[in-house]
């Protein structure tokens, strides 16, 4: 079956319509946006890392991630020093409320994902995923 132009748009607007839905209703279920949340994220899988490393990582610019990361420091979740070999190079690592804050928010997450995932199987998750993986590619 082949798609018309119509459909794709439709399609385009559909992804659109769920990405702005995405982002308050994570947040309303976990108290974390889905920005700082990924950074807590991969600041478990690191137990240090520069803050240019993490913003790579994440794909945001440089101000998105300063902000983000002086709200998780005030908020006592992460700690941000100087590298002492390279001065013009913040570390990050997370402090110990950040990680407990982490995993609490790692259940929240996976309570809300089973919730948007309710009633797919298996195979139709991977055939999602294969799909959405594909999509990304051809986008860049």
């Amino acid at each position: 079956m082949k798609f018309t132009i119509s459909e794709q748009e439709e399609l385009l607007f559909l992804f659109k319509t769920i990405s702005n839905q995405l982002g308050p209703k994570f947040e309303r279920n976990t108290n974390f946006s889905l920005s700082r949340f990924e950074l807590l994220y991969q600041l478990v899988q690191h137990s240090e890392i520069s803050q240019s490393r993490l913003q790579r990582i994440v794909n945001i610019d440089h101000a998105a991630i300063t902000r983000h990361l002086k709200q998780l420091e005030a908020d006592g979740l992460v700690s941000r020093r100087r590298n002492p070999t390279d001065n013009r190079e913040t570390i990050v690592h997370l402090t110990d409320a950040g990680y407990k804050q982490a995993i609490s928010c790692q259940k929240d997450k996976l309570s809300f994902a089973n919730q948007m995932f309710h009633q797919f199987s298996e195979v139709e998750l991977r055939c999602l995923m294969d799909m959405l993986n594909r999509i990304q590619v051809n986008i860049k």
